[in-house]
Parts: C-alpha cells; sequence; structure tokens
C-alpha cells in the first residue's frame, strides 16, 4: 500500500507493510568509484571509494551494536562536514538508531537547546576545525554539551585539527580510531525495519523560540530525495555533486542521499569564499564538479565583488547550479548565465528542513525564466492562497500544499498529542499545510517567485510587502552587497527601516539613498520606500543561510532576542542594538 488515507492530513501513512533500512540504499554500490572527495581550506584532501566506505561503516556498526545501540536509540553528531559524518550516520542508519546533527559552528547552548530535547546516547564530535585562515578548538564546547545533555554515554571524537587531542576533560570520551572496530570486512547487518520507522531528527533553525524537533521517516526521505536527485537534479553516477553546507543544514542530509544513485560527493570544510571569492570555483576547476549547489547569499556575495567566475576558471565540467536558501532575485539569475557559464541548468528550489526537501523545484528539460523556480516539485499539490483561503494565481499568497508527502514530519519529539505538529502548519487553513512563505505563482510560465518569510510581512498603513519586494529591488543596484528590511512600530503605524551592506569602496552617501528610494518607487511602489536606509557592517543570517529578519525586528521594537546561537553570525546584532536608542527617537 503507498498510502492508507489521503484525507488524513496530517497523518496519512505512507507504505505501510515495506520494510527496508536506509543506509542500506545509500551503501548498494560497493566498487572503486568515488563515493567522496574532501577538501578543505586548509589544503587537507581524502578520497574514499565506495568500497572504503562500506567498510567503513561496517566497522563503526558494529561497535555501536557492540555497546547496545538499536532501533529508536538516538545517535548525535556535533561534526563539521569530513567524511567520517556521513560515516557515523550511515552507521547509527544501519542499526536503526535516529539520526540528529549539528555543525561545529553551532555555539554549545544552542546544541544542549537541540539535543537536550532529544536525548541522545552517543556523540561523535571532533576536536576542532579551520575556519576563514584560523583553528578553532572545540574541546571546551564539547565538554559543556555532555554536561548539558546527561543522556548521553559515549563521546566519539574524530581528530581533525590535531593528531592526538587531548580529551582528559571530555567525560566518556574515546578517540574515534579506538573506538571503530578493528575488524576488516566484517559486513554490515542493515536493520530491516519498518517504512515510517524514524531516521532524521531535524531542526528549525530555532529564530524564534526553542527548535522544533522534527521527526521523519526513513521511506518518505529516502524516496522524495531519490526523486530530487533523479529526476529534478538529473543525478547520474558519473556526476561530482557539491553543496555549501554543513551538517546543520537539511541540504546536508539532502546531500548524502547522492550516494543513492552511486555520485561522487565532494565534501568541503570551511569558509567558500577563503582566501577570495574564487576558492569555490578553483574547487569545481580541479574536481571537475557537474553539479554545484549554493545559496543565493553566496551569488549576491560574487555579485557584489564583481567575480567573473567563467572568465578566470575552466568550468566546463560545470553542468548544473543549485541554487537554494533564501529568495534570489532575477538579476541573480541572469548574473549566473552571464558570468559563471550560460550553458548549464540553473536549478533554483525552495522548500524546508520540516519536509527535508522542496515543496518548488527545477526541471532539466523545460526553460528557466529569471526570478522564478520552475514549478511544483513533483507530488506536492502546492498552491498559493489569500488570507480567506482562496486560491490565487498572478498575486501574491501564501504558499501551501493541500495534500500529504511521504516526507513530511511523523511526529515532534516530545509532542505526543500532535498538538505543536498542528499548531505549526495546519491551524490556518483547515487540513492543508501553510508553510509560512509568501509566493507568486505565474500563469504564464507555470513559475513560482518566492518573496520571503510571510511571518514577516511588513505593514506599513495596513498594506502588506513582502521584503524579498524590497530585496530584487535594492540588490540589483550597484554597490549594495546585502540588505535586510523590518518593520518599526511607530506613532500607530509601522515604518520600514532598510538596512544596507555595502560592497568594498561604496559608502552610502544622500546620493545613494535618494537611488535607493527612486527606483524602489519606480520599480516596486511608493509604499515600498524605507523611511530610514542605514549602513549595517553585517546582516544576521542561519545556519541554512536565510536572513533573519525576527531578530532584527526583535531589537528595533524593543524586544529580546531568544536564540543568538541560531545564527551563523550572531556579532552582527550587536550594530542593532547598539543604534536602538537613536531609532527610538523622533527623526
Amino acid at each position: 500500500m503507498i498510502v492508507d488515507d489521503l484525507s488524513k492530513f496530517p497523518g496519512a501513512r505512507w507504505f505501510v507493510g515495506a520494510r527496508l533500512n536506509f543506509a542500506e540504499n545509500l551503501l548498494k554500490h560497493r566498487d572503486d568509484h568515488l563515493a567522496f572527495i574532501f577538501r578543505n581550506e586548509s589544503q587537507k584532501t581524502k578520497r574514499l571509494t565506495y568500497r572504503q566506505l562500506y567498510d567503513s561503516v561496517a566497522r563503526l556498526a558494529k561497535r555501536l551494536r557492540e555497546i547496545g545501540i538499536g532501533p529508536g536509540d538516538r545517535i548525535a553528531a556535533y561534526m563539521p562536514n569530513i567524511p567520517e559524518t556521513p560515516i557515523a550516520m550511515l552507521a547509527a542508519a544501519s542499526v536503526g538508531a535516529i539520526w540528529s546533527s549539528c555543525g561545529t559552528e553551532l555555539g554549545p547552548s544552542a546544541v544542549v537547546e537541540r539535543l537536550g530535547q532529544i536525548n541522545p546516547k552517543v556523540l561523535f564530535a571532533v576536536d576542532g576545525y579551520p575556519y576563514r585562515g584560523r583553528t578553532f578548538d572545540v574541546l571546551t564546547n564539547i565538554e559543556k554539551i555532555v554536561k548539558g545533555v546527561p543522556s548521553l554515554e559515549k563521546v566519539v571524537v574524530v581528530p581533525y585539527t590535531a593528531e592526538k587531542p587531548n580529551l582528559a576533560n571530555v567525560p566518556k570520551s574515546i578517540n574515534y580510531e579506538e573506538f571503530t572496530s578493528a575488524e576488516e570486512k566484517s559486513g554490515i547487518k542493515f536493520e530491516q525495519l519498518p517504512a515510517e520507522h524514524p531516521l532524521y531528527i531535524m531542526f528549525s533553525s530555532g529564530t524564534t523560540g526553542k527548535p522544533k524537533c522534527m521527526v521523519q521517516s526513513a521511506a518518505g526521505v529516502l524516496i522524495n530525495h531519490l526523486k530530487e536527485l533523479v529526476l529534478h537534479t538529473d543525478l547520474k553516477r558519473e556526476d561530482r555533486i557539491f553543496y555549501i553546507t554543513s551538517p546543520s543544514w537539511m541540504m546536508w542530509n539532502w546531500l548524502m542521499s547522492s550516494l543513492a544513485v552511486g555520485a561522487t560527493i565532494i565534501l568541503y570544510d570551511g569558509n567558500p569564499n577563503y582566501p577570495d571569492w574564487g576558492a569555490m570555483w578553483k574547487l569545481v576547476q580541479e574536481e571537475k564538479i557537474t553539479i554545484f549547489g549554493c545559496s543565493a547569499s553566496y551569488i549576491n556575495h560574487l555579485r557584489s565583488v564583481g567575480a567573473k567566475p567563467g572568465k578566470v576558471y575552466d568550468l566546463s565540467s560545470l553542468r548544473e547550479i543549485s541554487q537554494t536558501g533564501s529568495p534570489l532575485s532575477a538579476e541573480g539569475f541572469e548574473y549566473a548565465y552571464r558570468e559563471i557559464k550560460e550553458d548549464l541548468h540553473f536549478n533554483s528550489i525552495s522548500g524546508g528542513t520540516d519536509i527535508n526537501g522542496c515543496f518548488a523545484a527545477g526541471t532539466p528539460i523545460q526553460p528557466v525564466y529569471a526570478g522564478e523556480l520552475q514549478g511544483p516539485a513533483l507530488g506536492m499539490k502546492v498552491k498559493a492562497y489569500d488570507e480567506k483561503g482562496n486560491e490565487v494565481v498572478d498575486r501574491e499568497g501564501e504558499l501551501v500544499c493541500e495534500a500529504p508527502a511521504p516526507s513530511m514530519p511523523l511526529y515532534f519529539w516530545n509532542d505526543p498529542d500532535g498538538k505543536k505538529y498542528k499548531e505549526a502548519y495546519f491551524s490556518f487553513y483547515p487540513n492543508v499545510w501553510r508553510h509560512g512563505d509568501l509566493i507568486l505563482i505565474h500563469s504564464d510560465t507555470g513559475g513560482i517567485t518566492f518573496l520571503g518569510r510571510s511571518d514577516f510581512t511588513l505593514k506599513p498603513s495596513g498594506v502588506r510587502i513582502g521584503p524579498a519586494e524590497i530585496y530584487s529591488v535594492v540588490e540589483k543596484i550597484e554597490g549594495i552587497a546585502d540588505c535586510i528590511a523590518v518593520g518599526q512600530d511607530w506613532k500607530g503605524d509601522q515604518r520600514i527601516i532598510l538596512f544596507v551592506k555595502l560592497a568594498p569602496q561604496f559608502k552610502l552617501t544622500e546620493e545613494l539613498k535618494n537611488k535607493i528610494k527612486k527606483v524602489l518607487r519606480e520599480e516596486a511602489s511608493p509604499r515600498h520606500v524605507p523611511a530610514l536606509i542605514i549602513e549595517v557592517p553585517d546582516i544576521p543570517y542561519t545556519f541554512n543561510m536565510k536572513k533573519v529578519e525576527s531578530a532584527v525586528s526583535n531589537i528595533i521594537n524593543g524586544r529580546a532576542v531568544t536564540n543568538r546561537d541560531a545564527l551563523i553570525n550572531p556579532e552582527s546584532l550587536d550594530f542593532f542594538e547598539k543604534i536602538l536608542p537613536e531609532l527610538q527617537k523622533e527623526q
């Protein structure tokens, strides 16, 4: 049975009676084809074939069984994007354990806030990691995590920045090499489990409160990822696929499923713009990457510094760019074709951690229109609704999904009656998933333009404006590297404040301010023109590269920011707090 009852939403059950093991599906290839090519910004490299990967997983899975790990136990990671991370994930999945990971870029309190909710038995971690030319020691972070998550029985530390890290102060710890079984070619006993057996616990960004713990099934994730990789991405065994990501973001989980196709995954750990903007394009050139994944903010950074990757590097291997994270303007699409490569598939996708995949995605056999995702992902009944729940086209509306999909959460952890789950997605439109994105579905092309999060809609004089409507106009103005727009409660109404990050050698002159206002007035509307335009040193982002309007909005409206550790650059908020007294004065 594929699905028991599509009218149960939430609650539909998929593939009832089927049994499988997720790791077995990802490890069906066991030959000398490369599974992983690992590089980091310190030029450390490693290559792993599918045969070597299988053997590594087998040795680790054997030890997990020996310490009593079995179906339903939680295994967690505090790891960067290195080969040992997917090896640990696959070993956990092979024995039926539930995997959850946090990248080492997260602070210890953010990790405890996530892992403390799910009571893992084993934690995989590293001693440190390189970033922007510096080495960061995280052993003290691990100490705090172990103290904050008392359920942990074993902490397995991978030596990454030191050959023999001193683990004396890390309770319950053991070196990864000591923990891994010395027995080679032992084979893997893949636990055969029901299709809806939990595979991953994914966390929401945590920018508006305690992170939600979303439990997703093995069969649901597997079939959804294969659909998106094979059909939407056109991934083949001979491809080399890469995404700028970390184990904190669902794109890491998505990327790992490329193993089921037998493709080669490039793992990169470090800052993608270190030592300069060309770092990733040098990687494409040297490793002959065919599918390159990145965020809108990465493309906008390239634009802001005038980068021309196609003229500097040999990108002959590249046939597809996959872009996600936040909406990309039409100019961003045009930049990719003009300055990166003209004969490729620009595959803009959007979905969420919630479904470990996409609501809207690309297709390699249809045209790409600038600023538009090519259409709904296969099997996703995506529509745009107005406030009254009526379907709309050619004007903005809420992104909804009218039918269940296999990778939607089974449930939230510690939510026995399903109340939090229903409130998160089904409280607005009965029996319809409301995702929290503003979109516009185009009747002529069938494409979808994403306009930003509906939670952070601006409402000057009661008129709804999606922040992305402002970004798409402002970010194409010369000198603007990035921007963020929020509403400040002001004299019984709301005024828009636009914060801009400038490209090098540019200053926020009155002339530039007037240009921004003029272009917004002409290309958007007078309502889109901000009351204030202020230069900022940086724009806050989550670890999955989404702008955090909520944090800035909280600050300028005098509210507390609940979770700084959920940001990749929490120090960026210091500036907004510093200028708050000025913003509260009559201007």
